[in-house]
């Protein structure tokens, strides 16, 4: 028997709630796009205690309203932008699971674990690094910022030992070295608080913070 496709396009319609959630969905999406992109810019520029949602929602040329339907509180909207930019997108795969971070863990040689972490690290200072300061000055007066800023540092922490000990046990760090301590001095030349310092003392370019750290943790892990 022949099909007749016309009537079957006519009997099989798509739904107008799947088209619906479908445009929904990218609605919602495109909304909070907008709203973290505008409200990364006033972070940025006049800081976290003079930036309210309002002016958040006025610069995203958005009704004030939508704004707390998103995010409900100015800290939720900043977690929020921090995490966008960590990440540099709005996929949702962390840092941790990010194939330059994996390449990070499991690069066949040092050199090219050092370099992947330096690159993963260097790009977050470089995406981050403004907000970072933000987050620094709002931590004494906003709870919530203190205890992400917290959960930051324990992460990068984390990440850093963890690198240091997956290489240790791949053979790929001399055994008189301590992976504990080579995950310390990883993590001051990373964490976001160093990142802080070093925008606020020096003219500080993403590549020379990534030189330095693929310099300092070479020639720690393979002196002589």
């Amino acid at each position: 028997m022949q099909c007749d496709c016309n009537n079957a396009v006519r009997l099989h319609p798509v739904s107008e709630d799947v088209k619906t959630t479908g445009l929904g969905a990218r609605r919602v999406a495109r909304t909070e796009a907008e709203l973290i992109d505008a409200a990364r810019h006033l972070f940025v520029e006049q800081g976290y205690v003079s930036t309210t949602l309002a002016q958040v929602a006025q610069r995203a040329g958005l009704a004030p309203r939508t704004v707390y339907v998103r995010f409900g509180t100015k800290a939720a909207l900043f977690a929020r932008v921090v995490d966008r930019a960590l990440v540099g997108d709005a996929e949702p795969i962390d840092l941790a699971h990010r194939p330059r971070t994996v390449e990070a863990m499991t690069a066949d040689t040092l050199e090219a674990r050092i370099r992947a972490l330096a690159e993963v690290c260097v790009g977050v200072a470089e995406r981050a690094g403004a907000l970072f300061e933000v987050a620094a000055q709002a931590e004494a007066v906003e709870p919530e910022v203190a205890e992400a800023a917290a959960a930051g540092r324990r992460a990068t922490v984390d990440l850093c030992t963890e690198f240091w000990q997956r290489a240790a046990s791949d053979g790929l760090v001399r055994e008189r070295l301590d992976p504990r301590n080579l995950a310390v001095v990883t993590d001051l030349l990373v964490s976001a608080d160093s990142v802080v310092h070093l925008r606020r003392t020096r003219a500080w370019s993403a590549s020379a913070h990534r030189t330095l750290v693929v310099d300092t943790l070479t020639t720690l892990a393979t002196a002589r």
